[in-house]
């Protein structure tokens, strides 16, 4: 059974990776993915955020003056939030190759163009096989408008395609007012891949402490159905590479993926709630159900569902929506 797949330029043995997480921190866990089969590994994102703290210490360091820096130095997340500085994030890249054989998937997450956008190129220097850009923002500011966020990502997307030899897939959440056409923007700016989608870490409110905290929640695969509606929209209508993360637990999560036109499924919640194993489960679960159903491999099942090619188009439609709601009425 052939389930060789190609993302972002790169020959896999089969679509199935470990996604953007802290497992990529412990070169014993970055050996177990490797051995359960992850075909590339992704590491968690250096953050802007991180980047311009490190910029604006340096300033500090070199500025008679440092005092008059402190109350910005407030604004940006401590140093002990994040588990890899700059450097030792860069110095983790060349561990990690030296580690496994399998391609390492650098990552950079910000919102604005800046200085570190520089890193990309350092990324690469570190012996990165590939970036994943994610493009994670909440605007807050209501008088920006949303073709001037747009526009900000795919001026973000040129500036780090324009730095680096090696692909680069753009990490999207779903809540852009016309996603496909920002998607193809995407596209049209270099990027090799999209991968859908980044998961928003919602707020919440302790109303007896009177704080806004925010808990890490496992995703599951009900998290699953945004990502194959885009999936099978997108797939055969852009030239991107595409990749899902984000609810795929299961064999049949998986099988839904590439048929709805995924070229990579990246694995995190399994990985973490199960361990790296679980990764080398799904896929031969994976491999059997192509054989039970009397695939003759990966290229006849990819896209197979998606919005070009499946029985019923509309499934993706408006008039899906209306028949759901009337089923309901009548089975009631």
């Amino acid at each position: 059974m052939n389930l060789a797949t190609t993302y972002l330029g790169l020959k896999l043995p089969h679509p199935f990776m470990a996604g953007a997480s802290p497992m990529v921190d412990d070169l014993d866990l970055v050996r177990r993915l490797e051995d359960a089969g992850s075909a590339a590994i992704v590491m968690h994102s250096l953050y802007e955020e991180q980047l311009a703290r490190e910029e604006l210490a340096t300033h500090r360091a070199m500025e008679p003056h440092a005092q008059a820096f402190a109350e910005a130095a407030s604004y940006w997340p401590s140093p002990a939030a994040f588990a890899l500085g700059p450097n030792e994030y860069l110095e983790q890249i060349r561990r990690i190759k030296v580690a496994v054989a399998v391609p390492v998937i650098a990552s950079l997450n910000g919102s604005t163009a800046g200085g570190w956008l520089r890193y990309a190129a350092l990324m690469e220097d570190a012996g990165a096989d590939a970036l994943e850009l994610n493009l994670y923002a909440i605007p807050t500011d209501l008088t920006r408008a949303g073709a001037a966020v747009e526009q900000s990502g795919i001026e973000i997307v040129q500036a780090v395609v324009s730095q680096v030899r090696i692909p680069v897939a753009v990490k999207l959440s779903p809540w852009y007012s016309a996603f496909g056409h920002f998607a193809r923007q995407i596209d049209a700016a270099g990027a090799g891949g999209i991968v859908l989608f980044n998961r928003f870490y919602q707020a919440d409110i302790d109303p007896e402490q009177l704080e806004v905290r925010s808990r890490l929640k496992l995703s599951h695969s009900g998290e699953l159905l945004p990502r194959l509606t885009w999936l099978g929209i997108l797939s055969g209508q852009i030239q991107a590479s595409l990749a899902v993360t984000g609810g795929v637990h299961t064999a049949t999560d998986a099988v839904k993926a590439v048929m709805a036109g995924a070229d990579a499924v990246q694995l995190v919640s399994a990985l973490l709630r199960h361990g790296p194993e679980r990764l080398s489960l799904v896929r031969e679960g994976f491999r059997q159900w192509l054989i039970e159903h009397e695939y003759e491999g990966i290229d006849q099942l990819r896209g197979s569902m998606n919005l070009r090619r499946c029985p019923d188009p509309a499934g993706f439609e408006r008039a899906q929506y209306l028949h759901v709601l009337q089923s309901w009425r009548h089975a009631h």
